[in-house]
């Protein structure tokens, strides 16, 4: 569930990380950031190994977290509390591993945040309508060509007790939006930012995004592949809100609104709104 001005000048052969920093999409002084073919490969090799420590984090803290639950009675398993529990460690643990990376790297003002603004409202507000139009043109059009991206088994929970979907909707905005987005457009648009220029970095981010998804899918392998594109192309959107607005919190907030709708949808269905 599923962010440009370039930067000023900078010399042949290198690559400025205050240009990536301050640069926003589509800007009156928009240029061409040179890549440097090492800071390239460099950042890259650092955006991996940020995500896979995120997600042996969340491995972890997900695992340790649920059984110490368990143990002290407070849930039960195979019940929506428990699944949403875990969702929650989860995520959690996506943001103790980017915490441990920032912790551990010299990299100041990676992640740019700042109170929200009425242009950012307006992105926001904005925001969610073109992810849920986009996502729905999109299987709208691949229906027509007689395909499917498969389900998320995060909406599968909500199909025996619809409880589960408004449980989600408050998790979406306060969790889920906020640490996606902290990893993958703060840790690693903000990383390849400084060795890309905007639109490169937007993508590239955009389809890890899209690739860590794939095993949410429940499906076969063409609908699995399917989803991935989708949530690519979504997740070049909240990257493109987050270079236009330079704040995190747009597409955190854009992210777990959309993802809200969408288990406000299914509530509404499962309960016959």
């Amino acid at each position: 569930m599923t962010q440009a001005d370039e930067g000023p000048d900078a010399a042949p052969g290198t690559a400025s990380s205050d240009a990536a920093t301050d640069a926003r999409v589509g800007g009156p002084e928009s240029e061409e950031l040179v890549t440097d073919p090492a800071a390239a490969a460099f950042r890259l090799g650092q955006a991996v190994l940020v995500v896979l420590g995120a997600f042996f984090a969340a491995v972890a803290v997900t695992g340790w977290g649920t059984d110490a639950l368990v143990g002290l009675g407070l849930l039960t398993p195979e019940t929506s509390l428990h699944t949403i529990a875990q969702t929650v460690l989860q995520f959690l643990g996506f943001g103790i591993g980017v915490a441990g990376f920032l912790a551990l790297a010299d990299e100041p003002g990676l992640i740019r945040v700042r109170a929200l603004d009425r242009r950012d409202a307006l992105l926001i507000g904005g925001g969610v309508v073109v992810l849920l139009v986009l996502q729905f043109a999109l299987l709208y059009a691949l229906q027509v060509l007689g395909l499917s991206t498969g389900e998320n088994r995060a909406m599968l929970p909500g199909r025996e007790d619809p409880t589960y979907f408004l449980y989600m909707v408050v998790v979406s905005v306060l969790v889920v939006g906020p640490a996606e987005e902290l990893l993958f457009r703060g840790v690693v648009q903000g990383l390849l930012r400084r060795a890309f220029a905007a639109w490169p970095a937007i993508l590239i981010a955009g389809t890890v995004f899209g690739l860590i998804h794939f095993p949410s899918v429940q499906g076969g392998t063409v609908e699995a592949l399917l989803y991935g594109v989708v949530a690519t192309l979504l997740g070049c959107l909240l990257g493109y809100l987050y270079e236009r607005s330079g704040n995190l919190a747009v597409p955190s907030l854009a992210h777990g609104l959309y993802n809200a709708t969408l288990f406000g949808i299914q509530y509404a269905a499962a309960v016959g709104v």
